[in-house]
């Protein structure tokens, strides 16, 4: 049996120094800053180089009601083979065949060295006009 001198006390887990720091703080506050990082970081997409094939298109059957638009090497766009003078133009043109039954299929020929937006403007066109169906015609490269 131990004795208390005056002026001590007895000890008791209540006074114990606790001598553990409190990591929870830290790590709310490391995980709200991962959070932050991870959602203000631009998500940077990386292509890897492919070697698409040359030949994926089918023989067309062409049938009389198909459309079939064309652009030239100076941005021109041809509705078979009369050229169409403005955009406005093909959009009327394209909207007054779209009310036909069946709906006629739009076949797109783009010159290789046309710009994508000239043919970007007919399918803007296209899809205004209310046509579903688009399709795009290619070349097979010449077989050696």
């Amino acid at each position: 049996m131990s004795y208390l001198r005056p002026g001590q006390r007895a000890s008791s887990q209540e006074d114990d120094v606790i001598s553990a720091i409190n990591t929870t703080p830290l790590v709310d506050v490391m995980l709200v800053l991962l959070i932050i990082f991870l959602i203000t970081i631009p998500v940077v997409t990386q292509t890897i180089q492919l070697t698409l094939p040359k030949e994926v298109n089918l023989p067309t059957q062409t049938k009389p009601e198909n459309i079939i638009l064309g652009v030239d090497d100076k941005s021109n766009i041809f509705w078979n083979i009369s050229q169409v003078k403005s955009d406005e133009e093909l959009l009327a043109r394209l909207v007054k065949v779209a009310k036909m039954d069946p709906q006629p299929e739009v076949h797109i020929r783009g010159d290789m060295s046309s710009k994508y937006s000239s043919v970007g403007r007919i399918v803007l066109a296209v899809q205004r006009a209310g046509i579903v169906k688009i399709a795009f015609i290619t070349e097979p490269p010449a077989r050696n």
